[in-house]
């Protein structure tokens, strides 16, 4: 077992918290960048859609699982991303310039949605989120003139010296540098005041306040943080789709997303990447056992979406901290045996002063 002993102030808020970490996370980057030359196109592809899950998991992280704010509506946001992304390069825009535009307006979009919600908590927030995500995907029907309405919207195959990016092997690179940039966007956010007073609203809001923390400005800053986060996702997932439609962007993805978060483990960045690994393998998991099921079972069109929800909830009951929480017991079992105790995990009540009157 290792200790941890901190000599310096700077050790709270370092990227990497020992010469290990940084080992082993440069060792996986290596791996990542070696994947093209050994891997098929297939297995490639999927990679690439975990990675553009990730980033999306971590907008998503960012306003629920550091913020405590819940939201059924972030296929609005990703909608939102993609189709100006798409949009603007049918119009001759570079790509890196359409790809900040997508962030830039599904933030602006992420304020104008976080304001009117400031009141709103729980579940009343989760309502709120999934009507303006039924709002867009009507938006995205009617506007036919702009997103082309149910006939869709075909994805633009940008070309840079001979290169066209979005085929497997360059959009695999792309994905992972985008993904290693929102990741150090990220962790780099959170170890700011701006990350801190998220937190703190996250564990209680009382508390916050009484310290200063202003509620309406620092709940608004995470809709749009993560709403851009969303969008910025959402460029690189038109490209991952190839076509545009609205009915692709549904509340079926907005429960998707919050199980990516809640499957993962709420509170970290892990778990978004973690979440991501787990749905973009779900579906894969659950064509293959089809083969395995009785034909009545397998033909069954609620099959998806039943076992998602299924699975939130027994992550809920049994598995609250999600996959990454479960990763760390299986650490701390390791470091500790044979000393392990059944009981260092079990689950208590807590809650701050501030709340016991509440």
């Amino acid at each position: 077992m290792r200790f941890f002993f901190k000599t310096d102030y700077n050790q709270d808020i370092n990227l990497f918290r020992d010469g290990v970490d940084r080992f082993w996370y440069g060792l996986l980057i290596l791996a990542l960048l070696v994947a093209p030359s050994v891997l098929e196109d297939f297995y490639l592809g999927e990679i690439s859609y975990v990675f553009v899950l990730s980033i999306i998991g971590i907008g998503l992280m960012l306003l629920t699982g550091f913020t405590g704010q819940v939201s059924l509506g972030h296929a609005a946001f990703l909608g939102i991303g993609a189709y100006t992304h798409a949009v603007l390069l049918s119009h001759g825009a570079p790509f890196p310039v359409s790809m900040a535009a997508a962030a830039l307006l599904s933030a602006a979009v992420g304020v104008a949605i976080g304001f009117p919600a400031l009141r709103l908590t729980g579940i009343y927030l989760a309502i709120a989120t999934l009507a303006f995500a039924f709002i867009i995907e009507h938006v995205l029907i009617k506007w036919e003139s702009v997103t082309g309405g149910f006939k869709g919207f075909p994805v633009e195959r940008p070309e840079y010296f001979g290169i066209t990016i979005t085929d497997d092997i360059p959009f695999y690179y792309l994905s992972l540098f985008c993904l290693v940039l929102a990741v150090l966007a990220a962790l780099n956010l959170l170890r700011s005041p701006t990350g801190r007073a998220f937190i703190a609203i996250r564990d209680s809001e009382i508390a916050a306040q009484s310290m200063g923390v202003n509620l309406a400005r620092y709940k608004t800053t995470a809709f749009a943080v993560s709403a851009g986060f969303t969008g910025f996702g959402g460029a690189l997932f038109a490209h991952k789709i190839g076509y545009l439609a609205p009915d692709a962007f549904n509340i079926l993805l907005s429960i998707q997303l919050l199980l990516m978060v809640v499957v993962g483990g709420l509170g970290s960045i892990h778990g978004a990447i973690f979440g991501a690994m787990f749905v973009g393998a779900l579906p894969q998991a659950i064509a293959i056992g089809r083969d395995y099921l009785p034909e009545t079972i397998a033909r069954q069109p609620g099959l998806e979406p039943g076992l998602f929800g299924l699975i939130l909830v027994f992550f809920i009951l049994f598995e609250p901290y999600g996959i990454y929480g479960r990763w760390l017991k299986v650490k701390l079992y390791f470091s500790l045996f044979p000393l392990y105790k059944k009981a260092t995990f079990k689950k208590q009540k807590s809650y701050t002063k501030s709340e016991r009157n509440r």
